[in-house]
């Protein structure tokens, strides 16, 4: 009797397993075009840049982005949280696309949510089986699930590359090992650079950009037929991710303070070229300021942001957030000059920016990299709401 019940109930997990699998596919069927986008940094922001051209087009398009906060953005440009009641699970992505489905979207456009490469080729090749792949770039970060090398990495990226379709991608250094993985899976690689937009273009952007992801964005929307003024216009106007770079302006105490936010670029590469770029943006003679702000469960992250830092040209390092101390001790390994590092401990972000006062002149450049979390999207919201730019 007992094995009876077992059969039954496993005889009906499987039929119900069946059934699910068969709908979840004419789900996916009544979707004409379906963009996965994946890549080591970049990907919200593609994922943003390809729906406002995409709706400027005139498709119907749902997008999904994960981002510093997980949103779905509806054809309207209306923008929906989506509340999780556990952690992520890339199950959540079956739901988006019946939402689609059911809404009779042209387009749905997914921000790759995986980082396990197992659960990277499932949510490809089982959940989306994009009409449109993209991999915006391949670079050095988590690496305890996708390293150790970039070649690993680039292993795991690539299981999100579609069957008999299309992958477009602003990667160069790893492009040929992409190719060849797409080759072997009959789809064409359309390769971009930053060189198709201009910088009169991007300076009409309200936020800091990067060429790659407007290229990359412009072609994807051009391969769906996009006219590239409408969709580029349509790009400067569309709402960036809470992580996007951006530029807040304060002054207190007859002290002028430019505050930039690049804690969404928390690989060391991302953060090296960040910097770099805003110090040719900058004025000469301000002072040149590097926050890190540490989370505990991010040891590895801040070891390398210590050790990519070192080789850069700044005047004073504070340190915020969980783990100042484990952090010093870092920047001690790496002759990081005492006289430059300083710790902030207060949790208050106008404590933080006070203390932050007294070791500065009288205009600086801060440049705050590492985690939104551990008090960091605080500091974040601070500079927005006092600045003058804002």
């Amino acid at each position: 009797m007992v094995l009876l019940i077992i059969i039954t109930i496993t005889t009906v997990l499987i039929s119900y397993g069946i059934f699910e699998y068969a709908q979840h596919q004419r789900y996916l069927k009544a979707i004409p075009i379906r963009i996965h986008i994946n890549g080591t940094r970049g990907k919200s922001s593609v994922t943003r840049l390809v729906g406002a051209g995409l709706r400027a087009g005139g498709y119907n398009t749902i997008t999904k982005v994960t981002g510093t906060f997980p949103r779905m953005i509806l054809n309207d440009g209306t923008e929906v949280a989506i509340h999780r009641k556990e952690k992520a699970n890339i199950l959540e992505q079956l739901e988006i696309v019946k939402y689609c489905s059911n809404k009779k979207a042209d387009v749905l456009l997914i921000e790759c949510m995986a980082l396990q490469p197992n659960y990277q080729r499932i949510t490809e090749h089982k959940m989306i089986k994009a009409t449109h792949g993209v991999i915006t770039n391949i670079r050095m970060d988590h690496l305890d699930v996708m390293g150790p090398k970039l070649e690993n990495v680039a292993e795991a990226l690539s299981m999100t590359i579609p069957k008999k379709s299309k992958l477009f991608t602003a990667e160069t250094r790893m492009l040929e090992f992409l190719k060849d993985k797409a080759s072997s899976l009959d789809t064409e690689v359309i390769s971009t650079t930053g060189d198709t937009v201009n910088f009169t273009e991007m300076a009409e952007f309200p936020y800091f950009e990067h060429p790659e992801n407007v290229s990359l964005a412009l072609a994807i929307c051009d391969s769906l037929n996009v006219n590239r003024k409408e969709a580029l216009d349509a790009m400067k106007t569309t709402r960036p991710d809470e992580g996007a770079l951006k530029k807040h302006t304060l002054r207190k105490n007859m002290q002028v303070i430019h505050f930039y936010n690049a804690l969404a670029a928390n690989d060391p590469e991302s953060s090296v070229m960040l910097w770099k770029n805003i110090q040719k943006m900058e004025a000469k003679g301000s002072q040149k300021v590097i926050i890190i702000n540490s989370r505990k469960d991010r040891k590895e992250r801040s070891e390398q942001l210590i050790l990519a830092i070192s080789s850069l040209e700044y005047d004073v390092l504070f340190l915020t957030g969980e783990n100042v101390d484990l952090v010093k001790s870092m920047a001690k390994k790496r002759e990081i000059p005492s006289n430059k590092l300083f710790l902030i401990r207060q949790q208050d972000p106008e404590e933080q920016l006070n203390e932050m006062l007294t070791s500065l002149g009288q205009e600086s450049v801060l440049v705050a990299f590492g985690n939104m979390g551990a008090g960091g999207a605080e500091l974040v919201k601070y500079f927005e709401q006092n600045s003058e730019n804002k």
